[in-house]
């Protein structure tokens, strides 16, 4: 059987209310505590360890805590990702494959984790980051090692988390940004949800 084409999943950018934060650091907890649903058209750009290959992706992602969230992606190639909270679904139209898996281990220490998650230290260490590119940044490190991700860096202008960077043990990196965020939004309960195709290769893991 093919195994899935996983892109990793994006992250999003939000815009958060409220006061201003003291830094960083705080802002992610800040969205971690505060922010309960959102969605938004991403873009994705992943760099070789060379830093000589580029791969572009977009597509839309929505979410609502704890841990359910859905990612469309458009392109190069379609793809869905689905978790109800229990379960995630991985769909590759093109190969007519579905990988199923368990929240906890489909999330784990990644950036879904982080963002879509009830608790950050759960899993994270975090540490601010000096300025760069005019936005603040908060590095979030895994407490497990031996992981896919490294690290994730995650950069604030002002109250808006703008940029998120994500460096995996292959050595690649991945810039993901979200469009046009809505937070705080009514999703149907269907965003959710997941309808394996006829005709699918199905894998439970």
């Amino acid at each position: 059987m093919n195994s899935v084409r996983f892109v990793a999943p994006a992250v999003l950018l939000l815009s958060l209310s409220g006061a201003a934060w003291a830094d960083a650091a705080e802002s992610l907890r800040a969205f971690v505590r505060d922010v309960k649903s959102g969605q938004s058209s991403f873009t994705q750009t992943v760099t070789s360890p060379d830093g000589a290959k580029q791969k572009l992706s977009s597509g839309n992602f929505s979410f609502a805590r704890p841990n359910r969230f859905r990612f469309d992606y458009a392109k190069p190639y379609a793809q869905t990702i689905v978790s109800d909270g229990v379960k995630v679904w991985f769909h590759d139209p093109d190969l007519n494959q579905v990988t199923v898996r368990k929240v906890g281990d489909a999330l784990g220490s990644t950036p879904v984790a982080l963002l879509t998650g009830s608790s950050i230290e759960k899993n994270f260490a975090l540490k601010n980051q000096p300025d760069k590119d005019g936005l603040e940044w908060v590095q979030a490190t895994p407490h497990e090692t031996g992981g896919t991700i490294q690290w994730l860096k995650a950069g604030f202008k002002g109250k808006a988390l703008m940029a998120v960077e994500i460096a995996d043990s292959f050595g690649q990196r991945s810039l993901l940004k979200l469009n046009d965020l809505a937070t705080e939004v009514t999703l149907p309960a269907a965003t959710f949800s997941f309808s394996i195709p006829a005709g699918a290769d199905v894998s439970e893991q």
